[in-house]
Protein backbone atom coordinates (compact mmCIF):
# COMPACT_ATOMS: atom_id res chain seq x y z
CA UNK A 1 0.00 0.00 0.00
CA UNK A 2 1.44 3.03 -1.03
CA UNK A 3 1.46 6.40 1.29
CA UNK A 4 -0.49 8.19 -1.22
CA UNK A 5 -3.13 6.10 -1.04
CA UNK A 6 -3.65 5.88 2.78
CA UNK A 7 -3.89 9.89 2.77
CA UNK A 8 -6.05 9.83 -0.13
CA UNK A 9 -8.27 7.16 2.33
CA UNK A 10 -8.40 9.55 5.15
CA UNK A 11 -8.88 12.31 3.40
CA UNK A 12 -11.98 10.92 1.28
CA UNK A 13 -12.97 9.67 4.69
CA UNK A 14 -13.25 13.14 5.80
CA UNK A 15 -15.02 14.64 3.14
CA UNK A 16 -17.95 12.24 3.24
CA UNK A 17 -18.09 12.76 7.02
CA UNK A 18 -18.28 15.93 6.34
CA UNK A 19 -20.80 15.95 4.05
CA UNK A 20 -23.13 13.27 6.09
CA UNK A 21 -22.57 15.82 8.93
CA UNK A 22 -24.03 18.59 6.55
CA UNK A 23 -26.83 17.27 5.20
CA UNK A 24 -28.04 15.74 8.95
CA UNK A 25 -27.68 18.97 10.67
CA UNK A 26 -29.64 20.87 7.63
CA UNK A 27 -32.14 18.16 7.92
CA UNK A 28 -32.54 18.95 12.08
CA UNK A 29 -32.58 22.97 10.83
CA UNK A 30 -35.26 22.42 8.37
CA UNK A 31 -37.46 20.35 10.25
CA UNK A 32 -36.93 23.10 13.47
CA UNK A 33 -37.96 25.66 10.89
CA UNK A 34 -40.60 23.96 10.14
CA UNK A 35 -42.46 23.02 13.18
CA UNK A 36 -41.98 26.74 13.96
CA UNK A 37 -43.52 28.13 11.21
CA UNK A 38 -46.42 25.42 11.54
CA UNK A 39 -46.35 26.30 15.26
CA UNK A 40 -46.86 30.32 13.87
CA UNK A 41 -49.60 29.59 11.62
CA UNK A 42 -51.26 26.85 13.52
CA UNK A 43 -51.47 24.75 10.34
CA UNK A 44 -51.23 21.09 11.11
CA UNK A 45 -51.27 19.45 7.60
CA UNK A 46 -48.11 19.50 5.62
CA UNK A 47 -47.93 21.94 2.47
CA UNK A 48 -47.71 20.65 -1.08
CA UNK A 49 -43.90 21.58 -0.98
CA UNK A 50 -43.38 19.27 1.81
CA UNK A 51 -44.89 16.71 0.64
CA UNK A 52 -43.17 16.55 -3.21
CA UNK A 53 -39.34 17.28 -1.32
CA UNK A 54 -38.82 13.87 -1.41
CA UNK A 55 -38.38 10.77 1.10
CA UNK A 56 -37.60 12.81 5.03
CA UNK A 57 -35.52 11.48 7.46
CA UNK A 58 -36.33 11.24 11.07
CA UNK A 59 -35.03 13.04 14.10
CA UNK A 60 -33.81 10.42 15.55
CA UNK A 61 -31.89 9.50 12.21
CA UNK A 62 -30.30 12.39 11.62
CA UNK A 63 -28.89 12.52 15.28
CA UNK A 64 -27.83 9.04 14.74
CA UNK A 65 -26.03 10.48 11.66
CA UNK A 66 -24.10 12.99 13.07
CA UNK A 67 -22.59 10.63 15.55
CA UNK A 68 -21.35 8.41 12.84
CA UNK A 69 -20.15 11.23 10.68
CA UNK A 70 -17.94 12.20 13.71
CA UNK A 71 -16.64 8.79 14.48
CA UNK A 72 -16.02 8.47 10.38
CA UNK A 73 -14.35 12.08 11.07
CA UNK A 74 -12.33 10.82 13.88
CA UNK A 75 -11.39 7.87 12.08
CA UNK A 76 -10.17 9.49 9.11
CA UNK A 77 -8.04 12.10 11.34
CA UNK A 78 -6.36 9.38 12.53
CA UNK A 79 -5.63 7.22 9.53
CA UNK A 80 -4.18 11.01 8.16
CA UNK A 81 -1.87 11.37 10.67
CA UNK A 82 -0.49 7.73 10.89
CA UNK A 83 0.05 8.21 6.97
CA UNK A 84 1.92 11.67 8.07
CA UNK A 85 4.16 9.44 10.75
CA UNK A 86 4.69 6.99 8.51
CA UNK A 87 6.42 9.52 5.73
CA UNK A 88 8.46 11.28 8.96
CA UNK A 89 9.11 7.97 9.39
CA UNK A 90 10.48 7.05 6.46
CA UNK A 91 12.30 10.35 5.61
CA UNK A 92 14.16 9.72 8.92
CA UNK A 93 15.17 6.69 7.96
CA UNK A 94 16.20 7.84 4.49
CA UNK A 95 18.27 10.70 5.64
Amino acid sequence: MEIQSAFNAGIAGYQQATELATESATNIANRSSNNASAADTEQAKPSVSQLDSGPRTSATEDIVNLRVAEHQALASAAVISTADEVVGSLIDTRV
